[in-house]
């Protein structure tokens, strides 16, 4: 124990001990939050201290001057580490983070002014107010979650309403944020997973019973805010198959079979294909008339006619949307 007395007590998630001399708080003057750096030029310093092998974990570099610097690990495929670090407000306009491990770490408020952070590992960061102007964002690891969007699920969890509707905004802001920069510079697939998330964060601001946001919801359902023809392919897939059992139920076809003289469960699937065919037809407005609904199965046929005409005009919509930009 002797040892480590008058070393730093930082230790990172690998295992990893700082063993440089620590001050009254325990910690180091990196690893220290309370040492205000802004004054200080240590760029050159932290360049050195990972060019030496050591991880940058946990470093708070709060305020600094980082103008230019230079994190990018040549010659390995791996990054260097820079997890749980706290950036907050620092100024790192044409830094080179290519390949750097950030995550967990605190961005918000920084500068980031044509930054490479080209393959950069961003998973449960804070980029609450980062400024990302002309920043190089291709490829980058952005993880499940934001920080925010990680705590506000936790809020809601512990039913801490107005936290909760605190962080939905600050989700909403940081993927605004991101989803600008992305579509600038044509990152349209990164974008478009932006802005889902910043719809769906801005629908869980709303009332619970809203109106507002049942729509909202529903646009979710259909096609995710205009970015996933799939769920529009789906739903209508779902609905043609719906309607055609309903179909077959109600013998709306029996008067036009397919095979007359077929008899047993081939019967029964004939029947039930040309059910999904006059589903179809039903459901493109393509009105053939060589079947003809009775009873409900009219009204089966006039709600499934409505919502196939908005379906494929809606599909038309989203895939312009996708394949055009």
């Amino acid at each position: 124990m002797k040892s480590n007395q008058g070393r730093c007590s930082y230790r990172n998630p690998d295992g990893w001990s700082c063993d440089q001399p620590c001050g009254e708080s325990g910690l180091c003057y990196w690893h220290d939050p309370n040492v205000d750096k802004s004054n200080d030029n240590v760029r050159q310093q932290v360049e050195e201290w990972a060019a030496a092998g050591k991880p940058l974990d946990g470093f708070q570099l709060a305020r600094t001057n980082l103008t230019d610097l230079n994190l990018v690990n040549r010659g390995s495929k791996v990054g260097f580490k820079c997890r749980n670090a706290d950036f907050y407000r620092a100024d790192l306009t044409d830094a080179h983070f290519f390949g750097l491990d950030l995550r967990g770490s605190s961005l918000m408020k920084s500068k980031l002014v044509c930054a490479n952070l080209h393959c950069a590992k961003l998973d449960d960061c804070n980029l609450l107010g980062a400024d990302l102007s002309r920043a190089r964002l291709e490829n980058i690891e952005w993880g499940d979650c934001l920080k925010q969007e990680k705590e506000a699920k936790r809020a809601f969890k512990d039913s801490n309403k107005d936290k909760a509707l605190s962080l939905c905004q600050e989700v909403e802001e940081v993927c605004r944020n991101v989803r600008k920069q992305c579509e600038k510079q044509g990152l349209f697939e990164t974008a478009g997973a932006f802005f889902k998330k910043e719809m769906r964060f801005r629908r869980y601001q709303m009332p619970l019973m809203s109106m507002n946001r049942w729509v909202s919801k529903i646009v979710d359902l259909f096609c995710g805010y205009g970015e996933s023809p799939i769920r529009v392919v789906t739903f209508s897939i779902c609905l043609i198959l719906t309607c055609a059992i309903a179909y077959f139920i109600l013998d709306t076809t029996a008067a036009n079979p397919i095979y007359a003289d077929v008899t047993g469960w081939k019967f029964y699937a004939l029947e039930f294909m040309n059910a999904l065919y006059f589903s179809v037809v039903t459901f493109t407005t393509l009105g053939y008339g060589d079947i003809s609904p009775v009873g409900v199965a009219r009204f089966i046929a006039a709600f499934e006619a409505f919502f196939g005409s908005f379906t494929m005009a809606l599909f038309v919509v989203v895939f312009v949307k996708k394949m055009t930009r």
